[in-house]
C-alpha cells in the first residue's frame, strides 16, 4: 500500500515528483529539489516495487526481529519445512488484511521466485526484509 501510495502517477515508479506529491499531501509543500534528488539517489536504479521493497527492508532494520516475521509466515507452515506453497500465500495477499493487488503479488514473486514445486522460501523473504540483502 505504501508503494501504491506514493507512487502518485501510477506508472509503477516512484520518482522526484511521485516524492513531491506525496509530501504534498502531507501538508509539506516546499520541499527541496536537492532534498528529493538526494532521496531517489538511494536507490540503485528507477525505483519499481521490488526496489522499494529491497529499500524498506533496509530501512526497517531493527524494527521487528526476523523472529517474529518469521512466525507470521510459520503459521502457514505447519509440518516446519522452511516454505509455503506461494498459491496460498498469494491467496492470502489478495484477500486478508492490506491486500496486494496482481501486480504487487507478481512484482514479489519477481523479486523471491517460488520453486519449481510452487513453495515459496519465507526464510530468505524475511532476512531480505529484516537486513536488506540475500544470504549467500
Amino acid at each position: 500500500q505504501a508503494f501504491t501510495i506514493m507512487d502518485q502517477n501510477r506508472d509503477g515508479f516512484i520518482d522526484k515528483e511521485d516524492l513531491r506529491d506525496t509530501f504534498a499531501a502531507l501538508g509539506r509543500i516546499n520541499v527541496k529539489n536537492e532534498e528529493l534528488e538526494a532521496m531517489v539517489k538511494e536507490a540503485p536504479g528507477p525505483i519499481n516495487f521490488t526496489v522499494f521493497l529491497t529499500m524498506f527492508g533496509e530501512k526497517l532494520k531493527g524494527t521487528d526481529p526476523e523472529e517474529t516475521i518469521l512466525h507470521a509466515f510459520k503459521v502457514f507452515d505447519t509440518e516446519g519445512k522452511g516454505f509455503v506453497k506461494a498459491d496460498v500465500i498469494k491467496e492470502k495477499l489478495m484477500t486478508q488484511a492490506d491486500r496486494f493487488s496482481e501486480e504487487e503479488v507478481k512484482q514479489m514473486f519477481a523479486a523471491f521466485p517460488p520453486d519449481v514445486c510452487g513453495n515459496l522460501d519465507y526464510r530468505n523473504l524475511c532476512y531480505v526484509i529484516t537486513h536488506g540483502e540475500e544470504k549467500d
